[in-house]
């Protein structure tokens, strides 16, 4: 079977069949030749936890940024909220989430926008394909790629925030470490986004 068609039988229930058995920590991740690989995410009707709409308000930027150069990013984990404010203050984003399935593969912290992918495409990592020796060493974008249509990568090795064709995640426990959003809501914060955009996990 060509390379060509076995990616294309791959199809994304294979993907969510065999996440559960993902990584055990986001450091054990992608090499970094690989710049548009990401963690695989479970499949979120595994893991039983409710949408968090209650806490999904808007906030201002004043009490987790001292200023708002090139822009801010505030994710939070516990609402499962993306918050975007731009540098002059006129733009305001909230967007709901998914997040990393448990504390173990939870990163918070300050980091930053380092690189803008507008096609990203998805690599398991040597230990991934250790693990799950079925799954493809590639899968191009499209709508089997668990990267979504845009993906943001962060100072943090391996961290991205990305889109999911998946819409099923958003609002659930359900990546292996980066914060993914619906595809329309990625694309929009592709373009207010640039590189240097200060970004914090809480």
């Amino acid at each position: 079977m060509s390379g060509k068609r076995i990616v294309q039988a791959f199809n994304r229930r294979a993907f969510l069949a065999g996440a559960a058995a993902a990584l055990g920590a986001p450091a054990v991740a992608q090499q970094s030749q690989m710049p548009g690989s990401t963690e695989i995410e479970t499949d979120p009707a595994q893991e039983g936890v409710r949408r968090n709409l209650s806490s999904f308000r808007s906030l201002d930027w004043q009490p987790y940024f001292s200023d708002l150069a090139k822009g801010a990013i505030l994710v939070d984990t516990t609402s499962r909220a993306l918050h975007y404010w731009s540098e002059d203050e006129r733009t305001y984003r909230l967007y709901p989430t998914s997040v990393p399935l448990s504390e173990e593969l939870t990163r918070r912290g300050r980091t930053r926008v380092t690189l803008k992918d507008p096609e990203p495409d998805w690599r398991p990592t040597p230990s991934m394909k250790e693990r799950n020796p079925e799954w493809p060493d590639y899968v191009p974008p499209g709508p089997d790629n668990p990267m979504g249509t845009r993906a943001l990568h962060l100072s943090w090795t391996y961290y991205r925030i990305h889109g999911t064709h998946d819409t099923r995640k958003i609002g659930r426990r359900s990546s292996n470490g980066c914060i993914g959003l619906y595809n329309r809501h990625i694309e929009e914060l592709f373009e207010l986004a640039e590189v240097g955009t200060q970004v914090l996990l809480i």
